[in-house]
Formats: C-alpha cells, structure tokens, sequence
C-alpha cells in the first residue's frame, strides 16, 4: 500500500489522480490532501478519501472535517503536507509558484515527487535536481510527454541519446486562418480537441507555450542540451515523445491521450498496473501525421527556447509573465495575440540574475507579475 500526499487535489491533475487511486484501492491510499480553496468538491474529497491532513492554502472555518482528519492551513500547511513522515509519494499537482517551496521540502525529506507542477522546474529547475541528487529522491515526471521520454530512456544511457522530440497537439486554434488570430475569444482558446485540462494550461496549448515549457522542464529532468529537443505537431495526441540514440535507432511511447495514464506510471513505478480505459487501435487510427511548428502561429515556443538560452532569472520571468498574460486574455482584458507580445516585452526589460537563489527566482516572479499586469492594463485602456 503505497500512501500517498496530493497537493492540487481539486484541480485537473488532482482529479484525476484521484481517479487512478480509485482504480487501485488496494495498491494506493491518501495520507494528505491539499487544495487552494475551500470548495464542495474539496469537502467531498476530504470525506471520501479521510486523509490524516486536510490542506486549505487559502484558508477555511474549521469545524466541517470528519473525525480522524487534521485541518491545517496557508503555506504552512502546505508544507506539512509535503512533509508528511507517512508519506511514500508526493504528488504536487499545484499550479503555479505555489507548488515550488513544498516540492523542495518534500525532496529535502527524500520522498520521492510525482511532479505535475511546470513552475518548479522551469524556474527552480537547478534547485529542484540539485536537492534531489542530494537527498537521493526521485523527480517522477506526470507530464505525459515527460513520462514518455522517461519509459523511452529506460536501460538507456545517458550519453547515447542523440536529440529528444516532443509532440504538440496545436491545440483549439491550430486550423484557424492566421489572420483570425488576433480576434480569438477565451471560449475558442479554450476547445481543446485532444485533452481535458484546465483553463490556463489549455490556453497555454493554444499558443504553444505548454510545449516551450515543456522543453524548459525536459532540459532539466534529462540532462540535456536545449539543442537536443525539438517539438512537432502531432495532431492525433497518440505519440507522445520520441528519443533518437546516437546510432540512428529511435524509441517512441504511444498511448491514448488520457492524463491517468501517466500519472498511474509515476504512482506505480517500477510496476504496470492494469487501467480501465480503451486499448490503442492503431488500425482505427489509420495514421498518424507530423508537421513542423509555423512560427507565425506559435511565436511562445521560440521564446521559452530563448529564455533558456539565456538562464538564470529568464526562465521565472518567461513564466510569470505568461501566466499573467492568460489570465489578462481569459479576463478579457487583452486580446489572443498580445500574451506573446506582453512575454516578449518581459524578457526584454528584465535585468537578470544568472545564479539565482530561490528568493531571487520568487522576485524576479513578482517582478514579471507587477510588469504584465501593467502592461495588460496599459494595453486595455490604449484598447477602450
């Protein structure tokens, strides 16, 4: 019985965790549950699964928690449950910088971390490994793309792999007229034709950043070089990543796209348990097809390769800035077309950190939050 913590649990990620553990009773049990707000499907995760924690970063009135559960609050409650002694596994399915402080705790503890949280690595990423290397404990990527590469590289060696790609969907707008692009409602942005996730992630597949995010994270889990991972379009969602060894030979993990499945890998691992979702049909399928990504289209992905490209402090900044211009688009305060302006107008005025700390990474976060958020309002009233 592998006794788990789940930070996130009322998000996409979370729920669908919480799936797999329904799934396996008998293989897996909640120790911890976190969530950003007190919220009926909270309560209802906090009766059904009766954690010894219950979590509430943003505060609650106790009194509602079933007997046997722990009511605790705020960060600090965050990292309790990051850190709780019980704990085999920590899934820090949070978004945002929130998830960054308990993922390093819970690896200072050498608990493992089925990481399903973009920030901590895209920002912290040498913070992250480093503390794991130190204590001994596994990074277990969610990602499915992430998780494919890790399956493709195992009784693999390191220094064998020629180059890494990952796929990309193109998310609710890649058929749409470029032309068209600037006039893009939230509703359209938001119908993703392959994956259910959340709203902020969806538009982040829409303009492609997920995916440049998603090489940030890759340089880091893997070792390697920005140079070393390309990204294709993949419109069927079925191939998720591919490894090229240096004697031409490649590797390629397939699956439906269902989010559960890689995260029962990390919960799991090293076993395979049994899933109750359709098998692949590749005969059904017919094909599978692949394109380059039109710049034009998804100018995001070039600059999360950028930001890389320069380190440091960037890489907080890129996704700061980012995360403050969808909620800008999402609110209706800028249009679609202006979140990869507004990014690239962060990256500009930064003044950089190359060896930040982790307070130097959390200011350079707010710094780029206070920039986008003035930009986007500038932007709104040059607008109305």
């Amino acid at each position: 019985m592998k006794q788990i913590a789940l930070l996130g649990c009322s998000g996409s990620i979370g729920r669908q965790t919480l799936d797999v553990v329904a799934w396996h009773p008998d293989q897996f049990r909640l120790v911890a549950l976190a969530a950003r707000s007190d919220s009926p499907i909270f309560r209802e995760q906090v009766y059904r699964h009766r954690p010894a924690l219950a979590v509430v970063t943003e505060g609650t009135e106790p009194g509602w928690e079933p007997e046997g559960v722990r009511l605790a609050v705020g960060e600090a409650g965050l990292l309790e449950a990051a850190t709780l002694p019980e704990a085999d596994i920590v899934v820090v399915a949070t978004s945002g910088r929130v998830g960054l402080r308990p993922t390093l705790a819970a690896l200072a503890t050498s608990t493992p971390v089925a990481l399903a949280n973009k920030e901590a690595l895209v920002t912290a990423g040498h913070l992250v490994m480093r503390t794991a290397r130190e204590s001994g404990a596994a990074v277990l990527p969610v990602d499915s793309e992430h998780s494919a590469v890790w399956q493709c590289l195992l009784g693999e060696q390191p220094e064998q792999v020629r180059s890494i790609t990952l796929t990309a969907s193109g998310g609710a707008l890649r058929d749409l007229p470029l032309e068209m692009l600037p006039t893009v409602t939230p509703e359209q942005a938001l119908r993703h034709p392959n994956w259910r996730m959340g709203p902020k992630i969806t538009v982040d597949s829409a303009t492609l950043m997920n995916k440049g995010l998603e090489v940030l994270e890759a340089a880091c889990l893997f070792g390697l070089e920005l140079r070393q991972i390309e990204v294709v379009l993949h419109r069927e969602s079925i191939v998720h990543a591919l490894v090229q060894f240096v004697d031409g030979a490649v590797k390629a993990q397939l699956a439906a796209p269902d989010m559960r499945l890689p995260i029962m890998y990390a919960l799991s691992y090293p076993a395979r348990l049994p899933a109750p979702v359709e098998s692949l049909d590749l005969v059904a399928l017919g094909k599978l097809s692949f394109a380059a990504v039109d710049p034009r289209r998804y100018p995001c992905l070039e600059l999360a390769y950028e930001a890389g490209r320069r380190g440091g402090t960037y890489p907080a900044v890129l996704n700061a800035s980012n995360e403050e211009a969808v909620h800008l688009f999402l609110n209706g305060a800028i249009g679609f077309c202006e979140i990869a302006r507004l990014v690239e107008r962060a990256l500009e005025r930064h003044v950089p950190i190359h060896e930040p700390g982790l307070d130097d990474i959390l200011e350079a976060d707010a710094w780029a939050r206070r920039f986008a958020l003035d930009q986007g309002l500038l932007s709104a009233t040059r607008t109305n």
